[in-house]
């Protein structure tokens, strides 16, 4: 079987990782979303597999499909338990002639490095808090508070809680030496800016298109500890509950917001999609981060702005195969 002549019907092996480490509760979601988005992509038209990656053989998961008849929907995350690998798996899918949706290897291998990221930003240019690396907890010299204190290579906001927001130097040296102790590398300083937060979704390959904008709401905590995403934000709303919701921004706004998140996507070499997280504060956004590899599952921020924009979530699977489609009609593929 070969590629249809048009990209409404393709043969899609839907990547993504089940990791024998995780609790009974996390396979279960992590099968519902796949059965959500394969069933979305499945009333578009597609044919879809699902391909639970549960180890480091990649290459013989997919020994049974040719890259000639077949694109790959990358939902992974990397190689299962080993950190930082989420380049590892586009690699083995280009040495193995797959087409595949999102970004490349070689931008997917800095997703995690905060302090290549703030270096780029600010090289271009790009509105990025004030911030310092640290690599021992002599933080002498910092002396912008509140200040935020991150793990400089980590994502999802992992190491991140109400007590990373530091408001003094002795706050700041704990915090920090938490980071090197616990978490075994670098921290990352930023000025906090405390302010509205909005997750800005950029997509397209070629053509890019900015989806409407949402707010993460703080307003119900007067606490400035508070007023960040979390880990437990995130993944156990039960203990910080921040509602997401449409951003109430004037035409100005909007477009300044726009202007910046665009410069960075570019900057960072995103494909198909990113997320960037921006703060307003005193009439100035800042870009916090660049997210190459965003969770793009039926219930987040993407799902949520492509509903606004009136996109179906089968729609944003097409779209997203759709570009990996056109990168596999290049000659040398075709």
């Amino acid at each position: 079987m070969a590629y249809e002549t048009s990209p409404t019907t393709l043969n899609i092996l839907l990547l993504h990782n089940l990791h024998a480490s995780w609790e009974a509760a996390e396979i279960d979601e992590m099968l519902s979303e796949v059965a959500i988005m394969r069933q979305a992509l499945e009333d578009i038209g597609h044919r879809v597999i699902p391909l639970a990656l549960c180890d480091e053989r990649v290459s013989d998961l997919l020994a049974p499909f040719s890259p000639h008849e077949y694109i790959v929907f990358n939902w992974s995350d990397g190689i299962p338990c080993v950190p930082h690998s989420y380049h590892v798996i586009p690699q083995i899918l280009e040495a193995l002639g797959f087409a595949y949706t999102g970004s490349p290897p070689e931008v997917l291998s800095l997703n995690d490095d905060k302090r290549y990221l703030k270096s780029l930003l600010e090289g271009q240019q790009i509105p990025t808090p004030r911030w310092q690396i640290f690599e021992s907890d002599s933080v002498a010299g910092w002396e912008l508070f509140p200040a935020i204190v991150k793990p400089a290579l980590e994502h999802c906001s992992l190491g991140i809680g109400p007590e990373s927001v530091v408001m003094n130097p002795m706050e700041l040296k704990q915090q920090v030496a938490f980071v090197l102790d616990e978490l075994k590398q670098p921290a990352i300083v930023e000025d906090f800016i405390d302010g509205r937060e909005f997750p800005v979704w950029l997509w397209g390959d070629g053509a890019l298109e900015m989806l409407p904008i949402l707010e993460w709401d703080f307003s119900g905590y007067a606490d400035i500890h508070q007023r960040l995403l979390t880990f437990d934000a995130k993944f156990h709303p039960e203990k910080q509950d921040i509602r997401l919701a449409p951003a109430d921004l004037n035409e100005r706004d909007e477009a300044q917001i726009e202007a910046i998140a665009r410069a960075a996507y570019h900057s960072m070499g995103c494909r198909d999609y990113g997320r960037l997280d921006v703060r307003l504060r005193e009439g100035a956004f800042y870009v916090l981060d660049v997210n190459t590899n965003p969770d793009i599952s039926a219930y987040n921020s993407l799902a949520a702005a492509t509903q606004m924009a009136g996109i179906s979530y089968g729609e944003v699977g097409h779209r997203l195969v759709k570009c990996a489609w056109e990168r596999r009609r290049e000659p040398d593929l075709a």
